[in-house]
């Protein structure tokens, strides 16, 4: 059953929060981070892009970095910008894109979970990206940005999050992005208690977005537990900072893939490989955005084209294999492409749906890739139905939006 457990946050003070709330330091590179933090000393980016106090050309992962991190976060705290409360809460985190509107509850939870399945993932972790999460958390005592996870809906939690949120939020701002946040703190422990036993209810909770933070969340809870001869369990340190919204609330956008070159073929051999697999219809040099699993967009030499896939081909019972994603690699990418290991391949990149058809079109035409395929979205459900087949999605299938943001609310895994 699922652990949820109360927190003391620490968050910013009153009248900062939309200045110190950041993008996850996985969503930017350092150079848009630098460019953010310009004059806005309290942005949370200096404590997960710590870099950016730092030499330009700095090693992301070298020592400094992690220090910086460190002292920026004390500063942060020192100075009044960040304030711990006074006892452990609940919070609720709600994100408002256009007329959608999602609510996570704010809390922590068990790394032991995590290590049992309870919290289940659908992809891979890379060895590189969790260590660096790993020495962030660690050198900063802190989870710094929470963990994006779900659960199947339940109509009692749902009413028990519409009761909190009828009280006034301490936060609420809307970005520069258009992307609305609001945050009220559960100060009712009755409330907050009810919440944690209806969680405990829950079978399983599913990693959405964060593989990394959670990976490392679990990891710091090992390596505290084997430096602390008087480990009990309840120490901070074995729970990490998640955010947890209903199932049916989410919103998953398309993840496109845009390739450098044909591989040594022609343009000519391209539709001759498709036509197998595929059927295609040209739609002309407006973008086509796919309707429905099963069908792909293509953009190459300045046409779009309709790609559905032959019904003969597609497997329908593999929770896998059925994904789009899985269809076009095993069918194209890598055969044609050669494509074997997208993680690693230099000849395809990733584009992620927020940025729209046109970041394709920009991107082929500017010479600097070939070809481009628009995919209809990975669903929920099917992220569910893999990560409890206990397998892994393959890589770049999700994109979630909109992103959480980090500082508003803070685990320090020691108080």
């Amino acid at each position: 059953m699922a652990v949820l457990r109360k927190f003391k946050a620490l968050r910013p003070k009153k009248g900062l929060e939309e200045k110190v709330a950041s993008y996850p330091y996985d969503v930017l590179n350092s150079k848009e981070a630098r460019e953010l933090v310009k004059g806005n000393p309290y942005s949370f980016l200096h404590v997960v892009k710590p870099e950016v106090d730092l030499p330009e050309g700095t090693d992301l992962y070298s020592e400094p970095v992690y220090d910086k991190a460190r002292e920026n976060l004390d500063k942060f705290i020192n100075e009044g910008i960040l304030i711990k409360e006074d006892r452990p809460k609940l919070y609720i985190y709600r994100q408002k894109m256009g007329k959608r509107e999602q609510y996570g509850i704010v809390g922590c939870v068990s790394a032991e979970d995590y290590n049992k399945d309870v919290i289940k993932k659908h992809e891979h972790t890379r060895p590189a990206k969790e260590a660096d999460r790993i020495k962030h958390v660690y050198r900063t005592n802190a989870n710094a940005g929470p963990v994006f996870l779900t659960y199947k809906a339940k109509p009692n939690i749902d009413r028990l999050v519409k009761k909190a949120t009828k009280e006034r939020p301490v936060y609420d701002f809307t970005a520069s992005d258009g992307i609305g946040h609001t945050v009220w703190v559960i100060e009712d422990d009755s409330l907050s208690d009810r919440l944690i036993r209806e969680f405990g209810k829950i079978d399983y909770i599913y990693v959405a977005d964060g593989h990394h933070r959670s990976a490392s969340g679990a990891r710091v809870a090992e390596m505290k537990k084997a430096a602390n001869p008087h480990h009990t369990g309840d120490e901070e340190y074995n729970f990490f900072l998640a955010v947890l919204f209903p199932d049916n609330q989410l919103h998953i956008m398309d993840y496109n893939r845009v390739l450098k070159n044909l591989n040594g073929h022609s343009s000519d051999e391209l539709f001759q490989s498709l036509e197998e697999y595929f059927i295609i219809k040209k739609t002309g040099p407006k973008p086509f955005k796919p309707k429905k699993k099963g069908t792909f967009g293509m953009y190459c030499d300045k046409n779009w084209y309709k790609l559905i896939a032959k019904s003969e081909h597609m497997e329908k019972h593999d929770p896998v294999e059925s994904l789009d994603i899985s269809y076009l690699q095993k069918n194209l990418l890598e055969p044609f492409f050669g494509i074997k290991d997208p993680r690693t391949s230099d000849d395809i990149d990733f584009v992620g749906g927020i940025r729209g058809l046109e970041e394709l079109v920009k991107l082929v035409d500017s010479g600097q890739f070939k070809v481009a395929f628009a995919l209809y979205p990975t669903s929920v459900k099917e992220l569910m139905d893999i990560a409890d087949s206990g397998r892994v999605m393959p890589p770049k299938s999700t994109w979630f939006e909109p992103k959480l943001r980090s500082g508003l609310l803070v685990h320090m895994l020691e108080d």
